[in-house]
């Protein structure tokens, strides 16, 4: 009897132990289950306060399915060759740009035809960029056989004509780079400059900074109408800087005459909802004295935290010489990104699409950053209609 008693006892603290723990259990598990919503929620409500939020659910499903190697590719703008594109689609760029070189010789449908040919062999759909800028810059509308005279400078449509003058031209122009298979214009120019001598004048609207707000928040309603992307360039203010595609620029103006100043024009731009802006290769001193404003997260942090900019952040080509006599590791693509840049513009990239790869995979980059420009730039394919 005694002994029965032991076993009962032993059974009885074997079963209570059991129902205990299980209890434990279905406890932790169930707080680690509701640990886990929350934090992705948490995450998803981050992602809602972007100017992409309406696709940013669809963008984090897409990310989840993307490979390091696939993420990488998507960081990059690449420099359009027709003979290389099939080799790259490899590495999978996130989109092209064209220049003029790659459009003459073309007709609106021969142009179209081979990069819709060479360019369906990519696994994710591409951003297809041109600075169709109007007057000093046209890649397009150069040529007669895509418009009977080129596009003259927003400035001069604004002077013959107003803004119902420019509206028309702008239509024009989307409808036409839409006809072709572009889907971004790396316009317009959102630097104040009222001195003829200046490098950028000639491209600027030439008014204050009070007009030229006005005239780029209807340049960024205008490209919005007309389903196109539109790029505020070239941030933070381009000044009475030199050409960077040639050296290095110093801008050496005061931030209080940069903040009070140039940055209203992309502010407005901002506030009417541009996807894109892009990054000069300027130094300026008031910022960061070191580095190229493309590669300095001093500059991107003003972007990002003072502007309060959620869209697309994009480089100038980091293959100018601006970037080339300045960063000596070969390392710059790795710095455009973890400056805070989500993509680069490239005439070089194979080498630099290596770098950064290397970069995620030595911890250089952390994978974090690069999920967040992946992000931005997906749910801009989404909104845009690249991806559905």
């Amino acid at each position: 009897m005694v002994k029965r008693g032991i076993i009962i006892c032993i059974v009885v603290l074997l079963i209570g132990g059991f129902l205990y723990w299980n209890r434990n259990n279905k406890q932790e598990n169930k707080e680690s289950l509701t640990k886990i919503p929350k934090d992705n929620t948490k995450k998803l409500r981050e992602l809602d306060n972007t100017i992409f939020k309406k696709y940013s659910n669809k963008a984090e499903k897409t990310l989840k399915n993307m490979t390091i190697e696939e993420k990488v590719g998507q960081l990059f703008l690449v420099r359009y060759s027709k003979n290389d594109v099939e080799y790259f689609s490899n590495f999978y760029p996130g989109g092209y740009i064209l220049f003029a070189k790659d459009i003459e010789n073309h007709t609106k449908d021969s142009l179209k035809k081979e990069l819709t040919e060479n360019l369906q062999k990519n696994k994710y759909s591409l951003i297809l960029g041109v600075d169709e800028e109007g007057g000093f810059v046209t890649r397009v509308s150069r040529y007669s056989a895509f418009r009977k005279e080129k596009f003259l400078s927003p400035k001069d449509y604004y002077m013959q004509g107003g803004y119902e003058l420019l509206e028309q031209t702008e239509n024009e122009k989307a409808t036409l780079l839409k006809e072709i298979g572009f889907n971004l214009n790396l316009a317009p120019v959102a630097d104040i400059s009222t001195n003829p001598d200046d490098f950028i004048y000639s491209r600027s609207f030439g008014e204050n900074a009070k007009k030229t707000s006005e005239y780029i928040e209807n340049m960024v309603k205008y490209a919005k109408n007309n389903e196109i992307s539109s790029c505020l360039k070239h941030f933070p203010g381009y000044g009475n800087n030199e050409d960077t595609h040639t050296g290095i620029a110093i801008d050496n103006r005061s931030y209080e005459e940069i903040s009070q100043n140039d940055y209203l024009p992309f502010q407005a731009g901002i506030k009417e909802g541009v996807p894109c802006i892009l990054v000069s290769h300027n130094i300026v001193m008031a910022i960061d004295s070191n580095l190229p404003a493309s590669l300095s997260s001093n500059v991107i942090s003003e972007l990002r935290e003072k502007l309060s900019y959620t869209g697309v952040i994009i480089t100038d080509d980091l293959a100018m010489d601006a970037v080339k006599s300045y960063v000596e590791n070969k390392e710059a693509a790795t710095l455009a990104i973890n400056a805070g840049n989500d993509m680069i513009i490239t005439s070089d990239f194979i080498s630099m699409y290596k770098e950064v790869l290397n970069s995620v995979k030595e911890g250089k980059i952390k994978e974090e950053r690069l999920n967040k420009a992946v992000l931005r730039i997906i749910a801009w394919k989404y909104s845009n209609g690249l991806l559905a």
